[in-house]
């Protein structure tokens, strides 16, 4: 029946919002990541557990994993565009309002999610977790983003790269301007011939993508036949013996080995680290190594298993007594003597000359791990860096301390800044005149690109590992 002439229409009811499982645990993440500095690799899975429980299916699950990792990892380029589409600063956008519009940002750019069913489903989050105030600016800027495609979008809003070369490749591969610099600066260092426009597209383009999962199977303890006999579509390491890559999908909890702590998840960079500090030749016994800051302890697993084939023992230190505990349940079961302590590496908390082989793989910016922690590159900041510089120094000095006469000291990092790497060992060692280089590359067949040496810098888009640096050095005196 039709309303008479000048009568008021009845109000529609008013309609609660649909709660997408998916989306609302990718909104969760992200604003844990951007309040409390979470870390998505953390929180993302008890997001994930809660909603399960629930009753959130595997593709839903799928679906959040990649909102999350996805938006994070191509936030800076989001930005640019979400800027371009809207009358105010960004500064001025309230950050969950820019978290929904980057979650429908990278739906409508980078997925093969349709166009209505990207901007509907993220104006219904925008209702539920916003008001239907901020949800209809939310569709009014989706509908601008939706116009164009990315390559479109990234052309208009990047500037040219004559111009400015780090601007523009800040904005179309998504990373800081400084980070962008810095890399910059350290490949040219490692790979002077290759550290042009094209290199460091390779280097920021590997940084965008998906890592692969990456087994070790814990020598003496189970072997690649073992692993890939329960994973027939995984394929070999490329440069560790002891590496498994699993395809897409694959679940390494599964795994009796990895229940049974006789393998773990463990990236080939980390692994190559671990082998070159065993293989370095020593001058004299060989019983007792130590890793110096061992949490969570992924390599102190890996070199308590090598120490045991020989007859060694580790000692695996590690500052934080619960990150001490994850290292204790990372080596529980290995068939060779090993000791967990918690102890500050800085402070001397063992013997001078104590051990024929030492570890330190110090805390640092991690640069190189933006594949895994894509957070970490809106989250740093320049003056991060020098913040760290003493702390790395200190482990250094601490390291070759505890290392006795012709024992064999290692010092790495999860990051190619030249102020993480080369730098710091150039200043420890001005000040250690009883210590030599180690030429680490001979310790690594098979790589290719490892420059000039002594030390080495590993490269997600030269190696497909993360950006692990090594230098090796003997105490002579």
């Amino acid at each position: 029946m039709s309303t008479p002439s000048g009568a008021k229409r009845a109000p529609r009811p008013h309609r609660r919002p649909k709660k997408d499982p998916a989306r609302t645990v990718a909104f969760r993440a992200l604003r844990a990541v951007d309040e409390r500095d979470a870390y998505a690799n953390l929180i993302l899975p008890s997001l994930l557990r809660e909603a399960e429980q629930k009753g959130m299916d595997r593709r839903d699950a799928a679906l959040a994993t990649e909102l999350v990792y996805g938006t994070l990892r191509l936030q800076g380029t989001y930005d640019a565009i979400i800027a371009a589409c809207i009358d105010r600063p960004l500064r001025e956008v309230d950050p969950p309002v820019l978290d929904v519009l980057s979650l429908g940002a990278h739906q409508l750019l980078a997925t093969r999610i349709p166009t209505h069913a990207a901007v509907s489903a993220t104006v219904e989050l925008a209702r539920a977790v916003l008001g239907d105030g901020r949800a209809k600016f939310v569709n009014a800027v989706l509908r601008k983003i939706s116009a164009q495609d990315l390559d479109t979008w990234v052309e208009q809003v990047a500037p040219p790269y004559d111009e400015d070369a780090e601007d523009h490749l800040a904005v179309v591969h998504s990373h800081p301007r400084w980070v962008v610099s810095s890399l910059w600066d350290s490949l040219g260092r490692w790979q002077p011939d290759a550290s042009g426009r094209t290199a460091m597209e390779q280097l920021l383009h590997a940084d965008n993508e998906r890592p692969e999962v990456t087994l070790v199977a814990r020598p003496g303890r189970a072997t690649v036949d073992e692993l890939r006999e329960a994973l027939p579509e995984a394929e070999d390491g490329r440069w560790s013996p002891y590496a498994l890559r699993l395809a897409e999908g694959g679940d390494p909890a599964g795994l009796e080995a990895v229940r049974e702590n006789r393998a773990g998840v463990q990236d080939e960079g980390s692994q190559l680290v671990a082998l070159a500090l065993a293989a370095a030749p020593l001058d004299g016994p060989d019983k007792v190594w130590l890793d110096g800051c061992a949490g969570p302890g992924g390599k102190a697993a890996l070199l308590a298993a090598l120490a045991a084939e020989r007859g060694a023992a580790l000692v695996a230190s590690e500052k934080q007594p619960h990150r001490a505990r994850l290292v204790a349940r990372a080596l529980a079961g290995n068939p060779g003597p090993y000791t967990v302590i918690a102890a500050d590496g800085t402070k001397r908390a063992w013997r001078e000359g104590a051990f024929d082989r030492v570890l330190v793989d110090v805390p640092c910016s991690g640069l190189g791990a933006l594949r895994r922690r894509p957070e970490a590159r809106w989250r740093r900041r320049p003056e991060d860096i020098a913040g760290f510089g003493p702390f790395q120094r200190d482990l250094l000095r601490g390291a070759i301390a505890a290392t006795r006469v012709g024992g064999v000291v290692g010092y790495a990092t999860c990051s190619p800044h030249l102020a993480e790497t080369r730098a710091v060992v150039d200043d420890v060692l001005r000040g250690e005149p009883g210590v030599e280089w180690i030429d680490a590359r001979p310790l690594l067949p098979g790589l290719p690109a490892l420059g000039e040496g002594p030390d080495v810098q590993l490269w997600p888009h030269l190696h497909g590992t993360d950006a692990m640096y090594l230098a090796l050095l003997r105490r002579t005196g």
